[in-house]
């Protein structure tokens, strides 16, 4: 059976020491949606805290950089780059989120943590219009490098 890595062997949580990886090139991209609907929808155009789908961009990229500050055993990593996009569809916002750095550890963290606050920031900006509104689906989309591989979801 596979142990988990945050783990020492006295079953404490704790940050895992990457010091003696090597850095490789390491990405992963995050998705979210936010079910939203149509009659809330047509008037995100004219918002007038903003346009939500700029301020999401913004706020997940924001939010993939202060990561560690948020999940207590993420380290903390300099980002070669981090985006959202942000697309309207008949049900609502779909988010990806992409994280990249050359460096010993993964990005996922910083990816889904993209996604969520993108998600997050879409619902405060809209939530005047519909309390209703669902922040649905974070996961991992995929990842490149490291010492697992890559993962693709299916």
């Amino acid at each position: 059976m596979k142990k988990l890595s945050h783990y020492d062997n006295q079953g404490r949580a704790s940050m895992v020491d990457v010091s003696a990886k090597a850095d490789t090139k390491r990405t992963a991209t995050a998705h979210a949606f936010v079910r939203i609907k149509p009659s809330v929808l047509k008037k995100l155009p004219r918002n007038p805290k903003g346009n939500p789908l700029e301020v999401a961009r913004f706020a997940g990229i924001s939010a993939a950089k202060k990561t560690s500050d948020l999940i207590p055993m993420c380290h903390p990593l300099m980002l070669s780059h981090a985006d959202v996009t942000c697309t309207v569809e008949p049900r609502g916002v779909r988010i990806t989120a992409t994280a990249t750095i050359t460096g010993p550890t993964g990005v996922e963290m910083e990816a889904l943590t993209a996604a969520a606050v993108a998600a997050l920031t879409i619902y405060d900006m809209t939530k005047a219009l519909d309390k209703g509104i669902e922040i649905q689906d974070v996961y991992l989309l995929s990842k490149t490098g490291g010492k697992s591989g890559d993962f693709k979801r299916k």
